[in-house]
């Protein structure tokens, strides 16, 4: 069974949550860890995690939401580090793509959520944009096992980071024709990545266009296959082992 370790799966964005969990089992996706990114989806995916089996979150405060509470999410995962269904602190980082103006505050909070999944012996969900050396540096603070969400970056910076060990999140993006990703994954080891959608966003190829969900797994792991020369099965197998071992579900 495949596992999408990075969807948004929030009431803003779907209708009928069951539904897509349903679909996407359907496709041979058995677990979906959906990653919250402000202190409002921290409190829904509890809840959500409550009503579905399959269904596993990570908490944390995204860069773009950089003025939410960060003493409001400790205390939320200090209620929460029991909760089987609590996976990771994610999906933290920084983006540096839509403002520069507040890097050091993101900075801060990026640093602020790194030492609480110290504390809490929990893996991390980055998302860097526009921040490669920062991200590194910070990173290199800390020892964390890393799971670099919606990993698009180039070969020098994919051999940095399997180096150290950590995970690169793969989505759709690898599927788009105009995707330089491709060439940087092919020589990357399975034993490296992990499967994601980042649902409702980066829809895969042939289903451009619409909202994404996380039964597109199925179509980034054929990709991958096709890409690397290998079965389905054993991507399945590789990156599920990953997930498994990575977010303890």
């Amino acid at each position: 069974m495949l596992v999408d370790t990075h969807a948004h799966l929030f009431n803003e964005y779907y209708d009928d949550i069951q539904g897509i969990l349903d679909k996407a089992k359907s496709k041979g996706i058995d677990k979906v860890i959906v990653a919250a990114d402000n202190i409002k989806t921290c409190y829904e995916v509890i809840e959500h995690a409550k009503d579905y089996d399959n269904y596993y979150f990570c908490l944390g405060i995204h860069p773009e939401n950089v003025d939410d509470s960060i003493d409001e999410l400790k205390q939320i995962i200090e209620d929460n580090k029991d909760n089987p269904k609590f996976v990771g602190i994610g999906e933290i980082g920084l983006d540096y793509y839509w403002t520069k103006d507040n890097k050091e505050k993101q900075k801060e909070l990026f640093e602020e959520q790194l030492k609480i999944a110290e504390q809490y012996n929990k893996p991390v969900v980055v998302h860097s944009r526009e921040a490669t050396k920062d991200t590194i540096d910070i990173l290199d603070k800390y020892k964390l096992t890393v799971d670099i969400h919606c990993f698009s970056g180039s070969k020098e910076t994919a051999e940095i980071y399997t180096k150290k060990g950590y995970y690169l999140g793969i989505g759709g993006v690898i599927t788009f024709k105009n995707a330089n990703l491709k060439d940087v994954i092919k020589d990357v080891p399975l034993e490296n990545l992990l499967l994601e959608t980042d649902s409702p966003f980066l829809t895969p190829e042939p289903y451009r266009g619409e909202s994404n969900d996380s039964s597109h797994v199925y179509e980034v792991a054929k990709f991958l296959a096709n890409l690397k020369g290998v079965s389905i099965e054993e991507v399945e197998q590789k990156t599920s082992q990953n997930a498994t071992k990575i977010f303890s579900i």
